[in-house]
Parts: C-alpha cells; structure tokens; sequence
C-alpha cells in the first residue's frame, strides 16, 4: 500500500526536481514563494479573510477504478493520489511545495525527492488510518478538523514566507 502511493509520488516530483532545476528558475521561484506564502499564510492563519486554495476539484473517476481488481485499483489511486497534482487537496501550502522546489536551484531535485515520499506516504497512510476508523462520523468534527488543519497550514505557510523573504535579503543584496 504505501509503494502503491510513495514510489509513483517520487518519481513525478523527481521529475518536476530535474525539471526545475534544469532551467534558471530559482530567483523569480523564491520571489514568487515569497509572496505566495506571505499572501495565503495570513488568509489560511486567519479566520475572517478566506481565499480558496489553488487547485483542482477533480477526483479519481469511477470508471478508471469501478469493476477492476483490487491490484489496479491500488495502483491507479496510488499513482493519481500519491503525487498530488491531479486531485483536490483543500490546503495551500501543497501549492506552494511545486515553488520551493523551483527556488531551490541545484537543490531542488532533493527537496523533491523528499516531498514525493512524504506525500506520498502521508496520503497512504492517511487513508489506512480512514479505512480502520469506519464512516467519516460527526461532520461538525471534520469541519472543525479541518479548519484547525488550515490555521496551521497558514501558520507554516507565514514561516515559510520570513524564511524566504531572509533569503531573499541574503542572496539579492
């Protein structure tokens, strides 16, 4: 289960890495992470500005996973889910990963590795942990789940932008 989503996780974001690092993206990367993470940090961390988070409503189509073995449905879910790109995922800092692995130059095709693997593993673990817990629950519980989810997202996402905008000053200057 978890190669299922880790393995196809790295090697798309390996590939952005090789991608990124490959063309001279890294300053207008950084300049971009920062103002992105400045933006949406303080929309995420606070509770009365909302701005939806970038990103695809799009879900695995029943029909790619719908009277096939258990075997491919793994795999599929594993390959669309696992990396991130093509779902929905409700928190911006996902958003902003695709940026820091940019803004790191020579760098990036690490950062990248280690985001594949950590989304990928994340998103498979997490759907363990649902599928032993049963039904969804009390949907008041999610909802206040996720907004507490979201502050903190926005929380990192402020961090981020200080730790760029010190970049920033250091490299620019």
């Amino acid at each position: 289960m978890l190669a299922a989503y880790a393995m196809p996780a790295v090697a798309v974001w390996l590939l952005l890495g090789l991608c990124t690092s490959a063309l001279p993206l890294a300053r207008p990367a950084l300049i971009l992470l920062t103002a992105y993470s400045a933006v949406y940090g303080v929309t995420e961390a606070s509770d009365r500005l909302q701005l939806a988070a970038p990103g695809r409503r799009w879900q695995v189509p029943q029909e790619l996973v719908a009277g096939t073995t258990a075997r491919r449905r793994l795999l599929v879910w594993g390959s669309v889910l696992g990396p991130g790109f093509l779902t929905r995922n409700p928190y911006a800092g996902f958003a902003m990963l695709p940026l820091a692995v940019a803004a790191a130059g020579r760098g990036g095709l690490a950062l990248a590795g280690a985001i594949g693997a950590a989304h990928g593993t994340g998103r498979a673990l997490a759907l363990l942990r649902d599928a032993r817990s049963g039904p969804a629950g009390d949907p008041m519980r999610l909802l206040l789940r996720s907004a507490y989810w979201r502050t903190v997202d926005g929380l990192v996402l402020l961090i981020v932008a200080g730790a760029a905008v010190m970049t920033c000053a250091f490299r620019f200057a």
